[in-house]
């Protein structure tokens, strides 16, 4: 057996989680017997009367939707976070000291903001689907969101993320994404962010720009580019069609945004999503999501933006990727390889869809 072959089971090393994955090729062929789930396609209707996002429609509290026309910004009317003000209003305030005795049992008060952006008023509309102009408009939103939140003084961090698809838990089909600002830094930035500053102190230069380098020097692991960013099924990917978009320049940001960057993003986005559409030939599930640096006024030069892509769909519409067992108890693991998953995707952008 050769033991550094790609085909056999061996483990990659997340360079920004600082972290292992298990990459087992020869399990792809394992019958399947396990849990399948029917994709629920959406009828296409531009306008539903009973979704609380459509303009015009009623939402909780007695609000309404108002009749916009393009992106619709507004605070989540059940959000996970308040900002210092409500939870002073509400004698909500936590202590920082252990809750119940013992140093183990620690809890401090958390503040923040849940924003919701709706993308378009039409109902049907995914990223896939909507015209790259369209999505730029909704990028120049949320650069003003991440500039208005991470202004406010009391927020150390803005994280954008949409979930598609019922399979990862949206509880409504209307395109839109969920901003959560909070006062720390949430887990997974914050291990980034580590790794990124301790490759900075080393190297003096920015992790993310030597991997990019690495990536298009091997060219296996692309699926789209264009001048300003790149998509690449990582490395270490855990997921089976994981993607991370990079830029080809070093951004730190949303607020530091030009024009390039905001068309560049609204195609590089467009190319993905429309692209997984294509793979098994249904609207494909995710959760996607912004890194990018704490708003806490320090330059972070070691910072550099980037976006995952989390898709749970392994070998059909049907059946998806579970993390459970070793995954859970051991560590992340994966069945085809990055290189592979990469060449399907290749394959599916070609297509016509």
């Amino acid at each position: 057996m050769d033991l550094s072959s790609s085909d056999r089971p061996h483990r990659r090393y997340n360079a920004l989680r600082r972290s292992w994955v298990l990459v087992s090729p020869q399990r792809t062929e394992r019958p399947w017997q396990g849990q399948t789930t029917k994709p629920v396609e959406a009828e296409r209707v531009v306008y539903d009367p009973k979704c609380y996002l459509c303009p015009g429609n009623p939402r909780a509290g007695g609000k309404q939707t108002p009749q916009y026309t393009g992106v619709y910004a507004f605070d989540n009317d059940y959000p996970a976070l308040l900002p210092s003000v409500a939870l002073e209003e509400s004698s909500a305030t936590a202590s920082a000291a252990p809750a119940s005795g013992g140093s183990l049992l620690i809890r401090e008060p958390e503040v923040g903001r849940c924003r919701v952006v709706c993308f378009d008023p039409d109902h049907s509309l995914t990223l896939s689907q909507m015209p790259v102009p369209s999505i730029e408009r909704v990028v120049a939103q949320w650069k003003e969101e991440t500039t208005t939140l991470g202004g406010s003084g009391e927020i150390g961090y803005v994280q954008i993320f949409e979930n598609r698809g019922a399979m990862m838990g949206s509880s409504n089909p209307h395109p839109h994404c969920q901003i959560w600002a909070t006062g720390h830094v949430p887990e997974e930035p914050r291990l980034e962010g580590e790794a990124q500053l301790a490759y900075w102190q080393q190297h003096g230069t920015t992790l993310l720009a030597d991997y990019l380098a690495q990536e298009l020097a091997a060219g296996e692991r692309i699926v789209g580019s264009n001048d300003a960013f790149v998509a690449v099924v990582p490395y270490w990917a855990v997921w089976p069609f994981e993607t991370l978009i990079l830029s080809r320049t070093q951004l730190g940001s949303f607020v530091d945004f030009a024009d390039r960057e905001s068309k560049g993003l609204a195609d590089i986005l467009h190319q993905v999503t429309s692209t997984y559409d294509k793979v098994f030939n249904t609207s494909f599930p995710y959760t996607m999501g912004f890194h990018q640096r704490p708003t806490d006024g320090s330059p972070h030069p070691e910072w550099t933006f980037h976006a995952h892509f989390y898709p749970p769909l392994l070998r059909s519409a049907e059946v998806r990727k579970f993390m459970v067992g070793f995954e859970m108890l051991g560590m992340p693991q994966r069945d085809i390889t990055p290189e592979k998953a990469a060449e399907m995707l290749r394959e599916a952008a070609g297509r016509e869809g």
